[in-house]
């Protein structure tokens, strides 16, 4: 087996554990069971999604994901007994899967993504913290977020997704079916 065929091995599939909004940029986070994702927007009802994106670099920040896995971990690093994710701004909470192995290191031969019946995403790079991490968490946690901040994504075919969809690969790895 190559190290093309490697990143499309996967033991198990991943699951939507909560879906979050901001209406405006530094605005609350509102958790929701469901949210429609469109192609070039985002998740409808996040202030992202208010204007079109067009061109691969505009696009590649459609969504926002952080690793349910990984909540703990933040937490314990920012010296808290618990963290509510909202307080960490990404649009989707995913478990079961390693997010950073959702992304392809072959530029020719993208991962695509199944989140629920309807949508498939690429996943684009890391969603690093910001200094607004510090606020939120308290001193360190700028750096508690590092490295397990999440990934950023763009939407290859909308529809409705909701909590507790599962996450796989597509049928077909490296090729959107649309």
């Amino acid at each position: 087996m190559d190290l093309r065929q490697l990143t499309e091995q996967f033991g198990a599939g991943g699951r939507i554990e909560a879906i979050l909004l901001r209406s405006a940029r530094r605005g609350p986070v509102e958790a929701s069971s469901e949210a429609e994702a469109v192609p070039g927007r985002g998740l409808l009802g996040d202030h992202r999604a208010e204007r079109l994106r067009r061109g691969t670099a505009r696009r590649r920040r459609e969504l926002t994901l952080v690793q349910y896995e990984h909540l703990p971990l933040i937490a314990a690093w920012s010296g808290l007994r618990t963290l509510d994710p909202a307080r960490l701004r990404r649009n989707l909470v995913l478990s079961g899967l390693n997010l950073l192995a959702m992304r392809s290191p072959f530029p020719d031969h993208p991962l695509v993504w199944q989140l629920g019946p309807e949508v498939q995403i690429e996943i684009t790079g890391p969603c690093d913290p910001c200094s607004r991490m510090e606020r939120e968490l308290g001193t360190g946690g700028y750096n508690a977020l590092r490295g397990h901040g999440g990934v950023t994504a763009r939407i290859l075919r909308g529809g409705t997704l909701r909590v507790g969809d599962p996450v796989h690969l597509a049928a077909e790895a490296g090729r959107p079916t649309d």
